[in-house]
């Protein structure tokens, strides 16, 4: 069976609440092997742990605080994202970074709360799951200097940082992460039909520094788009990124694998 992971999505939100014991068997029929559940606050971190704790060595957690949730930033929640990394099954910090775009957070509470999740990735060694929408020139430029700390006291994470999640900005942007080790993850938007540019891009970039995500329940790619995404689609992405690499989906499966456990060190 082809290796295939989904190493961004959300099985613990509630459109997931009716069905999801059937959409985690529709995914092992269609040959996910691994899957990735990063949180969005304290409250699903705490879900998307005790997820992981269902199904050790098939679902992970990553825990953190989007910067969408428009919160105010409290002395418990690093103590607390603290204690729920030390869990089993964290892999990852994460769904952290900045979002330009929904301006439900102040931009400078979004960059103080990346900047303290990034010393807490650093103090913990575990690599982060970054979000960015339209925000990419203040991120890469936090991620440059927080890489250039690591890269300067040796620390283990400079060589497996993390992950652009759900890459959208140009290929300079994408080229400069790789430089930095981190890897790009891929969604369902390459699919579509109305997306040459998003397709040159995945085009020309190496598939070495690539990863699987869903971002389920979103971005569901084509041709089911317009539906409730699910992992069990990750094989579609896969199919698109193998014709855009002149290779096969195997090819594109096994090398996102070995890529995603390099990454995340699971077992």
């Amino acid at each position: 069976m082809i290796p295939y992971t989904d190493t961004h999505c959300h099985l613990d939100f509630n459109r997931f609440d009716e069905d999801r014991e059937q959409v985690l068997k529709r995914a092992w029929k269609a040959g996910l092997v691994k899957i990735i559940n990063p949180a969005i606050s304290l409250p699903t971190g705490q879900a998307a742990v005790d997820l992981a704790k269902r199904y050790p060595g098939k679902i992970y957690a990553a825990v953190g605080i989007h910067p969408n949730i428009g919160e105010p930033w409290t002395a418990d929640i690093l103590p607390t994202l603290r204690a729920q990394a030390a869990q089993a099954g964290v892999v990852a910090i994460g769904e952290i970074g900045l979002d330009y775009y929904r301006q439900h957070t102040p931009f400078d509470q979004q960059r103080m709360m990346f900047h303290e999740q990034l010393r807490l990735a650093k103090e913990l060694e575990l690599p982060i799951i970054i979000h960015d929408r339209e925000a990419s020139a203040d991120l890469m430029a936090m991620l440059t200097e927080w890489h250039a700390g690591l890269v300067r006291t040796g620390h283990p994470l400079k060589d497996r940082p993390g992950v652009l999640h759900s890459f959208s900005a140009d290929l300079e942007t994408g080229l400069a992460a790789i430089d930095m080790n981190f890897y790009l993850g891929i969604t369902g938007p390459v699919t579509f039909t109305n997306a040459p540019d998003r397709k040159a891009i995945v085009r020309n970039l190496p598939l070495d520094h690539l990863l699987l995500e869903t971002d389920s329940p979103y971005l569901t790619p084509h041709p089911h788009r317009g539906k409730r995404n699910e992992p069990a689609y990750i094989p579609l992405i896969a199919e698109e990124i193998a014709k855009l690499h002149n290779t096969s989906p195997k090819e594109v499966a096994e090398t996102t694998y070995a890529n995603a456990t390099r990454l995340f060190q699971w077992n």
